[in-house]
């Protein structure tokens, strides 16, 4: 596809008179004309010469550079929408009686612009036209596309139906049931218009008992919407004073532009916050309002509307002699059920002699005295007999003896239970004192004091022999009045001389141990 060119900040209007073709390429005869192509003759060389030719890629950038002169950068064209194409683009073509465009919209743009428009759509598009080399025509780049005139409406009304679909605006739980007989209702529309006399007539032919406030207002033009929601709002508001039980809403047919004051948000908002069920019936059977959705009723006519809220004569007079026989019939049954019970009462043998009746009442009356009496004696002779035993074996128990019992029982308790205490711990305290006194004459301090001694080399360890000292390792002999010193060193050559003379503490025989050997310094 040719890459868009560079564009000018500001173009002149496109004159035809000014378009200019490159000489370089193109050399007029003298007449200003292309020459004429024919068949070969005499002067053949000589047209040649005068002529160059071109390659395709070189004539559709001439095209491109005639489109670039001759149209202004961006242009904007309404038509309508045939041959919709969806793919990653939008292709279709723009036309009207006349022309055919063919249109391409790339999904970037096609991402802003919402909903795709469907064929028959008149829609204004703005952007540039360009001729595509690789397939050798020349289509319209469409930047932004509107829709116009009715399509236009259609889209603002598909998108506030969304709106209010979204807030609950349609939903039926939240619409209210029509009363089954109002005394007035009031008729919201135009007094100039068709619908309040279509009204008129069917309430005066179905309920001529239904009282109608007709309220003037408009039902068209700019600013119709709010004069609509204001004499909804202003009914609702005063409808104690009106005395109205619904709204009817209505108004003729019409074209989109002539209804579209139904389709406002403040329409939609009055209707919603109506305090009184509201039917609604706008234009024809085929057209749809916003208004209609939001009320509790719609219909597709006025007459229609009208017959939903006026109940009709004929039929409450069947249904009245209807309840009317009924009511006779339950009357009837009900007394002929009455009577036979009356009968039947009176043919009861206590009714025809009630002496009698009074007789055996008194019978059963006494019989059932005399029984209680007998009962009651009865218990109230076994309890006393219960409390006698409960008396005697309270006395037998002596509870003051019991408790001084108990009482010397626990003294002799605490007493014995103090003296074991005392003889555990002195026991106990006798049994530490002999631990502690065999713990002092083993400890290490009386065992240094009967002479022995304790010798360690100089990072701590104990020397038990020979083997756990070195030459020249630092030797401190602990005893119980201090530390020895002492340095170990090598004297295996004169052992001899230096046995100690005298007695020995092992035998005369023994060899004394080495220094440490024996525990003592």
């Amino acid at each position: 596809m040719a890459r868009p060119s560079k564009r000018r900040s500001a173009r002149e209007p496109f004159d035809p008179a000014k378009m200019r073709v490159s000489a370089p390429l193109f050399e007029q005869q003298d007449d200003a004309r292309p020459a004429p192509i024919t068949g070969p003759s005499a002067d053949a060389p000589a047209a040649s010469q005068r002529e160059r030719r071109l390659t395709v890629r070189q004539l559709a950038e001439l095209i491109n550079g005639a489109l670039r002169d001759g149209l202004p950068a961006r242009v904007a064209v309404v038509g309508e929408v045939s041959g919709m194409t969806q793919r990653t683009h939008w292709w279709f073509r723009l036309k009207d009686a006349g022309a055919v465009v063919e249109c391409v919209m790339f999904a970037s743009r096609a991402r802003r612009a919402g909903a795709a428009p469907r064929d028959g759509d008149e829609v204004l598009a703005v952007g540039r036209v360009e001729h595509y080399a690789k397939q050798g025509r020349t289509q319209l780049y469409v930047d932004r596309l509107e829709p116009v005139g009715a399509g236009a409406l259609d889209q603002k009304f598909r998108a506030l139906c969304e709106e209010l679909r979204g807030l609950g605006f349609f939903d039926p739980e939240r619409k209210r049931p029509l009363p089954a007989f109002p005394r007035r209702v009031a008729v919201i529309t135009s007094r100039t218009g068709a619908a309040v006399h279509d009204v008129i007539d069917t309430f005066r032919r179905r309920a001529p008992f239904v009282e109608l406030l007709i309220v003037d207002t408009r039902v068209q033009g700019v600013g119709a919407e709010r004069d609509i929601a204001a004499v909804i709002e202003r009914v609702g508001r005063q409808r104690g004073a009106l005395g109205v039980d619904a709204i009817l809403l209505t108004r003729g047919g019409g074209s989109i532009e002539d209804l579209w004051a139904f389709n406002e948000r403040a329409v939609a908002d009055a209707v919603l916050r109506a305090p009184i069920p509201i039917v609604a019936a706008i234009g024809h059977e085929s057209d749809t309002t916003i208004a209609e959705l939001v009320a509790d009723a719609r219909a597709a006519t006025p007459t229609q509307a009208a017959v939903l809220l006026a109940p009709d004569r004929e039929a409450l007079a069947q249904q009245t002699q209807h309840l009317s026989d009924r009511l006779g019939l339950a009357m009837a049954r009900g007394l002929a059920q009455r009577r036979d019970r009356v009968e039947a009462l009176g043919n009861r043998p206590a009714l025809r002699d009630p002496r009698r009746l009074i007789t055996e009442r008194r019978a059963r009356l006494a019989g059932a005295r005399a029984s209680l009496t007998a009962s009651l004696t009865g218990r109230v002779h076994r309890d006393r007999a219960r409390v006698d035993r409960l008396l005697a074996r309270l006395a037998r128990g002596r509870p003051e003896a019991v408790l001084a019992d108990r009482r010397a029982r626990l003294r002799e308790g605490g007493r014995r239970l103090r003296w074991a205490g005392s003889r555990l711990v002195e026991r106990r305290r006798d049994r530490l004192d002999a631990l502690g006194r065999a713990l002092r004459a083993t400890g290490p301090l009386n065992v240094l004091r009967r002479g022995y001694t304790v010798t360690v080399r100089a990072d701590g360890r104990l020397v038990r022999g020979p083997a756990d000292a070195a030459t020249g390792d630092l030797l401190t002999t602990i005893g119980a009045d201090g530390r020895l010193f002492s340095t170990v060193g090598d004297f295996t050559g004169d052992a001899e001389a230096r046995r100690p003379e005298g007695p020995s503490l092992f035998g005369e025989d023994a060899e004394p141990p080495l220094d440490g050997a024996d525990g003592r310094g």
